[in-house]
């Protein structure tokens, strides 16, 4: 998903007045406690989620964080370097320890003294579940089903709404063949525009690429978009606003296939699609869009969340 640049507007500043309804600052850009009205959304928007997922999808929920050393297979430091978090820890004996802690009292810099962790912090739901699928096995003739999610973490500093630091991210990934992951992905296509209208949010459909790091990222995300690999679901928080991807309909190809060594029935590299929805996107595009109170939010988005 692209870095949005928001005009300052009424329209803006409106979006800056819904803040205190929906969080709470914890002292790091991006990062929010969330009041009970926004965790009341987010859980029934959640639910309207579930009422979509295929027949069959296995279900799992990821932790917020993964193993560094699957998400460094993966590929992620070759596109996204920069929006990586590491887990870092103190290591080495007692002492070691409790010196690199005691210097914060005198005013030294404790932090010189972090030395990286076997872990990461997972930075899209999807991640997690390519190098668990190869672990058991040749996939079956239909291939496999997921609805995943996960705590998320990019570091991208904002103020804006849109571009949180820590995210909740809910995925529909599909494993299979080349036909099975192009027939997943058009159809959710086909969908989304439903989606939207049963949440009476403006949104358009648009090809889009990742947000790859670097000089050499700009080739990738030319490529992306030559090959239609990615499209998103853009929402406009506000009339005039840049609208904001709270979807992304993804087709890996074959890369998570060839680097787990995972298999379709034919012995041939399995290809991978998932379908993203943003949950902190979508839940603040609600109050956005629609206001404050829920109960005066139009009809059908009412009956699509149970209100």
């Amino acid at each position: 998903m692209n870095d949005q640049q928001h005009p300052v507007t009424s329209s803006a500043d409106s979006l800056a007045a819904l803040t205190p309804h929906l969080f709470r600052p914890l002292g790091a850009q991006g990062v929010y406690a969330r009041t009970a009205l926004y965790a009341q959304i987010l859980e029934r928007l959640e639910c309207y989620i579930t009422g979509l997922r295929d027949l069959g999808s296995e279900v799992l929920r990821f932790p917020p964080v993964m193993s560094r050393m699957q998400l460094e297979r993966s590929g992620y430091l070759k596109s996204f370097p920069n929006l990586l978090g590491c887990v870092c820890a103190l290591h080495g004996s007692e002492s070691e320890i409790r010196t690199a802690a005691e210097r914060h009292e005198s005013g030294g810099d404790w932090t010189a003294s972090l030395g990286p962790s076997d872990l990461v912090l997972t930075p899209a739901a999807c991640y997690p579940v390519y190098p668990l699928v190869a672990s058991q096995g040749p996939l079956a003739s239909d291939g496999r089903l997921f609805d995943i999610e996960a705590d998320c973490f990019r570091r991208e500093p904002s103020t804006h709404l849109d571009r949180l630091q820590s995210f909740r991210m809910r995925e529909f990934v599909r494993i299979g063949t080349p036909e099975e992951i192009v027939a997943f992905r058009e159809r959710w296509m086909e969908r989304a525009p439903r989606i939207a209208a049963d949440l009476a949010l403006p949104h358009a459909i648009d090809v889009a690429n990742d947000p790859f790091f670097g000089r050499v990222g700009k080739v990738m995300a030319v490529s992306q978009r030559q090959q239609a690999l990615k499209f998103e679901l853009l929402i406009p928080y506000y009339p005039g606003a840049t609208p904001t991807a709270c979807m992304s309909f993804n087709y890996h190809r074959d890369h998570f296939g060839l680097v787990w060594d995972i298999r379709s029935a034919d012995g041939a590299p399995a290809h991978t699609s998932c379908v993203a929805f943003g949950i902190d996107r979508l839940t603040v595009a609600l109050f956005a869009v629609h206001g404050a109170d829920p109960g005066r939010w139009p009809a059908e988005t009412r009956r699509s969340l149970g209100l």
